[in-house]
């Protein structure tokens, strides 16, 4: 009875807290979301609670009447999409051998891409190696630096030596399945908690990248959305406020929950797949 109630009082406890952080972290972003729907002057003048004041859709109307925003906008839908394709894809098919305890360079390889945590060029030859490739000022260069994750490795391996039971591939080889069909077959369908959590990662990293675009893109039409939005800040506003200080001001709230939107309309479809990803993941090394 002691245990249960210490329970109940733990949970309790939990809640509390929990919702404190979230009220913590929701109060911000009903803030900025207020600021973007209300009149320039009431945000200049600091009057913007949690409810907008004199409600309007200017600062939008703004917004989406600006073509390098647009622009912006599409290139990293485009720079998402691939980049999440080719991340999880390269990350599963190196997981994979990785989690065979049959396969002979696994030792080797895992401590090699483990140093490789540690251990980097840095930016100079980062830069020198994308010009060598003839990347500069491509989408490759956004897309390609980074598209594979060591941890994300390490935490997909981990899951599936863990999760899957090593019969299964040997009853499938006993069918006559490659080791390639019994990735397809037997791997994936069985990976899809871990799968959707890398696919969350890697859209979330490719959507909110701007540094990529920063040293290898020197065109504007390449510009990604938030490469677009660190030059707004830069210039205060600028190409956007027509001169006015006021809706300057107000279109920085608009553009922030423009360039957030897509991210927090996407996490509900893969939030029930993210703590069981993430815990089976990462339960043993």
């Amino acid at each position: 009875m002691k245990r249960i109630n210490s329970e109940k009082v733990f949970d309790v406890v939990i809640t509390i807290v929990m919702g404190v952080i979230a009220v913590l972290f929701l109060l911000p972003l009903l803030n900025v979301l207020a600021c973007s729907f209300s009149s320039p002057d009431k945000v200049v003048a600091g009057e913007v609670g949690l409810i907008p004041v004199e409600f309007t859709l200017d600062g939008y109307k703004k917004v989406f009447a600006n073509d390098s925003l647009i622009r912006g906008f599409l290139n990293s839908l485009l720079y998402t999409f691939l980049g999440t394709v080719i991340q999880v894809t390269l990350q599963m098919l190196c997981a994979y051998p990785l989690s065979r305890r049959d396969f002979k360079g696994r030792k080797f390889l895992n401590i090699f891409l483990t140093l490789t945590m540690f251990i980097s060029g840095g930016m100079i030859p980062t830069y020198l190696l994308i010009s060598k490739l003839q990347m500069l000022d491509t989408m490759w260069a956004i897309i390609i630096p980074g598209c594979v994750s060591v941890s994300n490795i390490i935490v997909i391996r981990t899951y599936m030596s863990t999760s899957i039971p090593n019969e299964l591939q040997e009853a499938a080889r006993i069918d006559g399945c490659s080791d390639f069909q019994i990735f397809l077959r037997v791997i994936l369908p069985l990976c899809r908690p871990i799968l959707f959590v890398m696919v969350l990662y890697a859209i979330v990293g490719y959507w909110n990248n701007y540094f990529n675009a920063l040293l290898y893109i020197q065109s504007t039409d390449l510009y990604p959305l938030q490469r677009v939005l660190q030059d707004m800040l830069v210039s205060n506003g600028n190409s956007l406020g027509g001169g006015d200080p006021n809706l300057q001001e107000q279109l920085k709230y608009v553009t922030i929950v423009v360039s957030s939107l897509p991210l927090l309309i996407i996490y509900p479809f893969f939030q029930k797949y993210f703590e069981k990803g993430v815990v089976m993941g990462g339960v043993k090394g």
